[in-house]
């Protein structure tokens, strides 16, 4: 009697194997040897799978670094030359500019309006009239030998018989300070005493006001008895019956 066949495990079911074959051929080879499956077959799975899953990177598209490699080098493009510029020569002469300080303006004023000059007033309280040629220039810029290119001209004019200031823009009519008024004299102390006025003199009223009798004795001692109202030191006390005299025994 021949013995049973050996009990198949559910991973070596043939579904499960062909499945791992083309999904994952690495598992699948692995499945399949362990299945029970002949060798023949098994030796069929390994190389179709393995085929199969080799496939793609037999089939890659070639590197690109050969496509790069068989294109024509660029050709690099010469610079332009720089165009030299012209310097004067040593034998050209440059104009330079010529003293005009003394002389009179009209002798000035050509080399001035040819370089787009201006001429100012020395001083800056005063106006150049419309015609101006027999001023004197006082100040030149650009100074005496230097380039006239270098700046543009500008002189500074006085009047014929006017001197010439220090330095330009300088102040000819200098305003006349006001004069400071001499302060008020403070008053004297006077020395005289002070005046008293004098006391006025006692009224008739004040020393009838001043009389007083204390009886009808002092009355008689007085000589003023009977002493009647409205006399000096008449009193109530004086007269007893009150009919205005008093001390009259």
């Amino acid at each position: 009697m021949p013995p049973p066949p050996p009990l198949r495990r559910w991973w070596q079911h043939p579904a499960l194997v062909i499945t791992l074959l083309v999904v994952f051929p690495p598992a699948g080879i692995a499945l399949a040897w362990t299945s029970l499956w002949k060798k023949s077959r098994k030796i069929v799975a390994t190389v179709l799978s393995g085929l199969w899953f080799l496939l793609p990177f037999l089939t890659a598209d070639p590197p690109k670094d050969d496509a790069k490699a068989e294109r024509p080098a660029a050709t690099a493009s010469p610079s332009p030359t720089p165009t030299p510029t012209p310097t004067p020569s040593e034998t050209e002469e440059v104009p330079v500019m010529p003293s005009l300080v003394g002389g009179a303006y009209a002798s000035a004023e050509p080399i001035v309006t040819a370089n787009l000059g201006r001429a100012y007033a020395a001083y800056k309280d005063v106006e150049l009239p419309a015609e101006y040629g027999t001023w004197l220039v006082c100040f030149q810029r650009p100074d005496a030998g230097a380039p006239v290119t270098s700046a543009v001209p500008v002189v500074y004019l006085t009047e014929p018989g006017v001197p010439c200031p220090k330095s330009p823009n300088t102040v000819l009519h200098k305003p006349t300070p006001k004069p400071t008024p001499p302060p008020a004299p403070k008053p004297r102390p006077t020395t005289q005493p002070p005046t008293v006025a004098p006391e006025p003199e006692p009224t008739q009223e004040a020393v009838e006001e001043d009389v007083y009798y204390r009886n009808c004795t002092a009355v008689r001692a007085a000589n003023a008895a009977p002493i009647r109202r409205g006399d000096p030191g008449y009193a109530r006390h004086l007269d007893r019956d009150g009919d205005g005299v008093g001390c009259e025994n």
